[in-house]
């Protein structure tokens, strides 16, 4: 990892551990690549600078590849391109929902348009 030394793993914190067990996986997925990938809750054990981290890369990695990720954290799921999730309705019954993201704008969009005026009253 950038910035730490050299140590064995039983040594490293929980999620550097993880940061690195998905750098390695990530390595793999680059030099093998496959039609598509799944992945179940990875990010569940980094911390909040991490998972943005590890989003960059998963925003970046599928852009040339189909990645199918199972996760709880906001910071993932803003990286995706379509949302899906499960919901159970009054009756019972669950009900798949879908959101695809690509049709709505970033917030980096929305400001845009709002104009810098309307971002600081929005923020203060």
């Amino acid at each position: 990892m950038p910035g730490k030394r050299r140590q064995p793993l039983d040594l490293l914190l929980g999620g550097e551990k993880a940061l690195t067990v998905l750098a390695f996986i990530l390595a793999l997925m680059a030099r093998n690549p496959g039609c598509f990938y799944l992945l179940d809750e990875v990010d569940t054990a980094l911390d909040e600078a991490n998972v943005n981290r590890f989003a960059g890369f998963l925003r970046r990695f599928g852009q040339e590849n189909q990645i199918i990720m199972v996760t709880h954290r906001t910071a993932t799921m803003m990286v995706a391109d379509r949302l899906y999730g499960v919901t159970l309705t009054p009756e019972g019954f669950s009900q798949v929902c879908t959101l695809d993201l690509k049709e709505l704008p970033r917030e980096e969009e929305i400001w845009t348009k709002l104009g810098s005026s309307a971002k600081l009253k929005g923020k203060g």
